[in-house]
């Protein structure tokens, strides 16, 4: 495929400033055009993609500069975008504010340098009127790497107050490429982990996000963003895309005619997933099959592994801890041994309890919700080995909860996590690994092979 596919990055000078209104509605906007869009988020965000694939129809895919290291960025990014028109990549926190300690590390500036992409930058214009000026200034020229190519103007009050910017800025030689009023049904309710997800909303997602494309399109020029994307050259570092393909598994004959079936927990409880751990998998030889917690009494048929990944157990406790004969046959599985890979909310659900109530009892251990955030990207190495890591492997991951599980690890830890502070974490016992570290597979394939391995012989 071209390494020269047109993109776009939307970027912010802050948190709360509208990227997701914007970048969302524009996807949909260029799909409304009969544009086959890519969606793409930078950093470990798993909510935001939900929303990218309603408005494009294609999985919405992360690009993380410190989980997956700088030179997968390129890759990733040219696999999720082969057959596709054009790219929008949402950003994530203000543009230049990256990993804790770590520079523009993973930052959104870092990201479009990475891509050599143009940046649209969404301004919160409610409260300022000629300072917008200094501020689109100030950001424009802060790194002459980052290339600011338009700004867009959002919760503007009035046609008087839309002048009075438009005049500001034509000081500051950035183009505005658009101009949005407060429009009270884009709004998307959050709750203690962030807007909440497509899964748990389909029918007012599917509203919203189809307000968001309508508010973009009334007052974006989409002509004059389609073409600031085209603008951009190739991707640097050449044009080969990521591949889930293992270069050095070779499937043999009893594998193409038994792959291990794979369980992977979905459902509204259980959203967080990327896109690529799925295809690892594939690409391993299993067959991946998605269940729902809250609805299915088992597991699938021929379960040989089972794949539990983040979310949100603690708003489901009540009907994770109803379903009884589930709990029951992941605590089997568990117990004979076969692979089970379980991280934050997947750690919660294996637990004795959840704020109370009974889980699978997979782990001698209890959770319940905190008012502490924990939240910050993590270097971790394996403690010994398990299902999905030799002993001393390293990877990168992310903690993001609001709950406590103690205790915090087992008698053979999951992690080493050298920052913030040294300390082990998570569970490793027979075939299970259980951490509240996320962590993105395809900067370690050999993950996926281990454990799908792991299922065939186990």
């Amino acid at each position: 495929m071209s390494a020269s596919v047109p993109r776009l990055v939307i970027a912010a000078p802050s948190s709360g400033s509208g990227k997701t209104t914007v970048a969302t509605g524009l996807m949909a906007a260029f799909a409304a055009r009969g544009l086959a869009v890519s969606p793409h988020k930078v950093g470990p965000d798993y909510i935001d993609p939900g929303y990218h694939a309603l408005a494009t129809g294609r999985a919405g895919r992360n690009l993380d500069a410190y989980l997956c290291g700088p030179e997968l960025v390129g890759p990733l990014f040219l696999h999720g975008a082969q057959g596709c028109d054009i790219a929008v990549v949402e950003g994530v926190m203000g543009l230049y504010d990256g990993a804790a300690g770590e520079g523009e590390l993973a930052s959104t500036a870092h990201v479009a340098k990475l891509l050599r992409a143009p940046v649209v930058l969404v301004v919160d214009a409610s409260s300022q009127s000629r300072s917008v000026a200094a501020l689109v200034h100030g950001f424009a020229s802060w790194d002459p790497e980052v290339r600011v190519g338009g700004v867009i103007l959002n919760k503007v009050a009035s046609d008087r107050h839309e002048e009075l910017l438009r005049e500001a800025l034509e000081q500051a030689v950035v183009p505005v490429l658009g101009v949005l009023r407060r429009v009270a049904q884009v709004s998307t309710p959050s709750r203690h982990l962030g807007l909440v997800p497509v899964a748990e909303r389909q029918g007012a997602a599917v509203e919203a996000v189809a307000a968001m494309a309508a508010q973009v399109a009334d007052g974006c020029d989409l002509g004059a963003l389609e073409a600031l994307a085209r603008t951009a050259g190739a991707v640097p570092g050449g044009s080969a895309p990521w591949t889930p393909a293992s270069p050095t598994h070779h499937p043999t004959r009893s594998d193409e005619q038994r792959p291990p079936v794979v369980a992977v927990a979905g459902g509204p409880a259980f959203t967080f997933s990327y896109a690529e751990h799925t295809e690892l998998l594939t690409a391993a030889g299993a067959e991946v099959v998605v269940f729902d917690p809250l609805r299915d009494e088992e597991l699938p048929e021929g379960t040989a592994g089972l794949v539990i990944g983040g979310g949100f157990p603690e708003v489901y406790v009540s009907e994770l801890s109803a379903n009884e004969p589930l709990r029951k046959a992941v605590a089997a599985l568990a117990e004979s041994g076969a692979p089970v890979a379980a991280e934050c909310a997947g750690l919660l659900y294996l637990c004795r309890e959840l704020d109370g109530l009974p889980m699978c009892g997979v782990l001698e251990a209890r959770a319940r919700m905190t008012e502490r955030l924990t939240l910050g990207y993590r270097d971790a190495v394996a403690v010994g080995d398990s299902v999905l890591a030799a002993a001393g492997t390293r990877m990168r991951g992310h903690e993001f909860h609001r709950t406590a599980v103690e205790p915090g690890s087992g008698a053979e830890p999951a992690w080493g996590v050298r920052s913030p502070r040294p300390r082990v974490e998570g569970f490793v016992q027979r075939g299970v690994h259980a951490s509240y570290l996320h962590t993105h597979w395809a900067s370690e394939p050999g993950v996926a092979r281990r454990f799908v391995e792991r299922c065939r012989t186990s």
